[in-house]
C-alpha cells in the first residue's frame, strides 16, 4: 500500500501478534517479516527479514506482561528500523505499561512513565498511537506527537446497540474518583445517569469502598474503567452497588485486561454478571468462568494508522 509515494509496512512484537495481524488485515497488508528471539541468557534478538528503506513503518506492541521484555522488543525494533534507513517509525502501543507511575506520590519515587517515554523517543520513534492512557498528562511526557484513542467509544457503541430498548434501566458507575471523567463521558454516550464510588486506597492494589454517590437502587449497573489489574477496585465496587446501593445486576467494562495476581479468582467469585473487554492485551480463553466478551480495537487502530500515513487528521472520538 502506498500513499504519497511511500510504502507503509506493519510490524509486530510478540506481545499481541493476534491484534497486529487483525490490524494489518484491515489495511489489506501482511505483517512485516521480522524474527524476534531470545539468546540463552534472555537477551532479545531481532532480525528484520525485509527491506524497510524509505518506508513508513508502524510497530504494533502493547507493553504488557512480560512488561520489560515487551519494552525491550519495542526499543530494539525501533533501533533496527532507524539503522535500516526507514522514512518514519510510528509506534502503536494499544496498552502503555508503566502508565500508573505518572507522578511522585511519595518522596524518592521515580516517574517511570516519563522515563519510558524518553527511552522510546530516544530510540528513534517519530510518533505514538495508543489507547486510553491511564493519565492524560502522559501525552506531555513525549516530545513527539501522541494520539490517544478512546476505547470507551467502542464499548459504549456495543452496549448501546445491545441494550437500545432498555437503557433507561442502567446507571453508569465510576469505580473510583480517578475514573469520573471517563465514566461521565461514557454515561453521556449512553444517555444514562452517573454514580460514583468514593473509596480510599491505603496501599498499592488495596482499596476500601467508602460511599456511593448517586442512586443505583433497582437499577442495572455498568462499571467502567480503563484497566483491570488485580480487580480489587472493580469487585469491591460491584459488591458495594449491590449490597449497599441495591443494584439488581452488574456489568463491568474495561479497555485493558491486565489481569494480574488474584484478579481471575476475584472476578469469578464476584457479583459481576458479565465482563466486556477490549483486546489491547491478549486475554487467554478459559480465563474467566463468568460470561465475558472481547471486542476488537482493530478497526479503530487501522483507520488511525491509514489517516496518519495519509497526513490527515484522525477525526476519532
Amino acid at each position: 500500500m502506498r500513499y504519497g509515494g511511500k510504502e507503509i509496512k506493519i510490524f509486530s512484537g510478540n506481545s499481541n501478534r493476534t491484534l497486529a495481524k487483525r490490524i494489518a488485515d484491515k489495511l489489506g497488508l501482511s505483517l512485516g517479516k521480522a524474527k524476534l528471539e531470545k539468546f540463552s541468557d534472555g537477551e532479545v534478538s531481532l532480525s528484520l527479514e525485509e527491506s524497510v528503506r524509505g518506508s513508513d513503518c508502524f510497530i504494533i506492541q502493547s507493553t504488557c506482561s512480560p512488561v520489560n521484555t515487551s519494552v525491550m522488543e519495542l526499543l530494539i525494533m525501533i533501533d533496527a528500523m532507524k539503522r535500516a534507513s526507514v522514512a518514519s517509525i510510528g509506534v502503536v502501543i494499544p496498552y502503555f505499561g508503566y502508565a500508573r507511575q505518572d507522578r511522585k506520590s511519595r518522596a524518592r519515587e521515580p516517574i517511570s512513565a516519563k522515563l519510558v517515554a524518553d527511552i522510546i523517543t530516544t530510540a528513534g520513534a517519530n510518533r505514538i498511537l495508543t489507547m486510553d492512557l491511564h493519565a492524560p498528562q502522559i501525552q506531555g511526557f513525549f516530545n513527539i506527537p501522541v494520539d490517544n484513542l478512546i476505547g470507551a467509544s467502542i464499548l459504549a457503541s456495543h452496549l448501546k446497540e445491545k441494550f437500545s430498548e432498555n437503557l433507561s434501566d442502567f446507571v453508569v458507575v465510576s469505580p473510583d474518583l480517578g475514573s469520573v471523567t471517563r465514566a461521565r463521558g461514557f454515561a453521556a454516550k449512553l444517555s444514562c445517569p452517573l454514580a460514583i464510588i468514593d473509596k480510599r486506597r491505603p496501599r498499592a492494589n488495596v482499596s476500601e469502598v467508602m460511599n456511593i454517590i448517586g442512586d443505583v437502587r433497582g437499577k442495572k449497573v455498568i462499571l467502567v474503567d480503563d484497566m483491570i489489574d488485580t480487580a480489587g477496585t472493580l469487585c469491591s465496587a460491584a459488591e458495594a452497588v449491590v449490597e449497599r446501593g441495591g443494584a439488581t445486576e452488574v456489568y463491568a467494562c474495561a479497555t485493558h485486561a491486565v489481569i494480574s495476581g488474584p484478579a481471575t479468582d476475584r472476578i469469578n467469585n464476584s457479583l459481576i454478571s458479565k465482563l466486556i473487554l477490549l483486546d489491547t492485551i491478549p486475554v487467554p480463553e478459559g480465563k474467566f468462568c463468568k460470561e465475558f466478551e472481547i471486542l476488537s480495537v482493530d478497526s479503530v487502530f487501522s483507520k488511525a494508522i491509514k489517516r496518519i500515513h495519509e497526513g490527515k487528521p484522525l477525526f476519532m472520538a
